[in-house]
């Protein structure tokens, strides 16, 4: 029996390869310029490489475009306070709080300290394994000027190895009272200006559902966090308006808005306070008020600076 030769390809074959070859390189040309084109001028790629928002092959997944986005509109904030505060080369410093994997420290060295070529950048995180990471990434890249220290927030600000002041003070997404740990720490170093996005407030809803009960006896008022839900809610707005008096009563002016779009991050609240030195006794006065409308006095007095009778 005899066999038929196999024949050639046809050229038509060889035609449609190369076609999709040049679809799938016009793809990737495409994505990475649409990679590029959400960067900043000046943008280290290997740093977002190395910081896991961008691929090897350096692309943008959904998740870290997300996280991205959120950094991006946080620098938005800080840019223009350090550009005041290094004015007539004044070398900046600011303490980045619960930083972390450091991703905000980073970007802002990466776009404003390194060409700046002074000023310096502290991370505090009590996760050590986390604070090695970042020490040796910065030592990689020759970011000389950032500095990682293992320790909580809380024990930072009586840290001897940190400057006794600082101009910036951030967190972002400093859970539970780690944000009130943060503001005394700017009160301490006497900070020029705090950038603060709350995070996880836990301490003022358990404050209300303990006194619940006695509440609902004496307001009307109590109705606003009687359901679980209202009360965690709640909790958290109380927890964000004691800070922004506090500040206030500290000699700050105070703005809240928003970090990002919802559909971006839930925990979107961004609060932005510049050292003015004019201390508000009216913000003093309302917060001691809401902290005896709420009960709050006792547990939470000492913390915001008023003093039970």
């Amino acid at each position: 029996m005899s066999r038929h030769p196999v024949p050639a390809r046809q050229p038509q074959d060889a035609r449609a390869k190369e076609g999709l070859r040049q679809k799938g390189a016009a793809a990737a040309q495409a994505a990475d310029a649409a990679v590029l084109a959400e960067l900043r001028p000046g943008q280290s790629i290997e740093l977002l490489k190395e910081l896991h928002i961008l691929t090897r092959e350096g692309r943008l997944n959904q998740d870290s475009r997300r996280k991205l986005k959120q950094v991006y509109h946080l620098y938005q904030f800080i840019e223009p306070l350090l550009s005041e505060l290094s004015a007539d080369g004044h070398a900046p410093l600011l303490a980045d709080h619960g930083a972390g994997k450091s991703y905000l420290g980073f970007i802002l060295y990466d776009l404003f300290f390194k060409s700046l070529g002074r000023g310096e950048i502290y991370g505090i995180e009590w996760r050590a394994d986390l604070v090695q990471r970042s020490r040796e990434l910065a030592q990689r890249l020759g970011f000389e000027r950032m500095h990682f220290f293992d320790m909580s927030v809380a024990d930072a600000a009586g840290a001897a190895e940190l400057p006794e002041r600082f101009d910036i003070v951030t967190a972002l997404h400093a859970c539970d009272t780690a944000t009130d740990d943060a503001i005394d720490f700017g009160l301490r170093k006497q900070a020029r200006a705090m950038v603060l996005v709350p995070c996880c407030q836990a301490e003022v809803a358990a404050c209300l559902r303990s006194t619940k009960a006695l509440s609902l006896s004496r307001t009307p008022l109590a109705e606003l966090w009687r359901h679980p839900i209202h009360t965690r809610e709640l909790g958290s707005q109380i927890t964000n308006v004691l800070r922004c008096l506090h500040l206030e009563a500290s000699g700050y002016q105070v703005t809240v808005t928003e970090l990002v779009g919802w559909e971006h991050s839930l925990k979107n609240e961004l609060i932005l306070a510049r050292h003015t030195g004019q201390k508000k006794r009216s913000a003093r006065e309302r917060l001691a008020a809401i902290l005896d409308e709420f009960g709050l006095t006792q547990a939470l007095g000492a913390r915001f600076g008023v003093c039970q009778n």
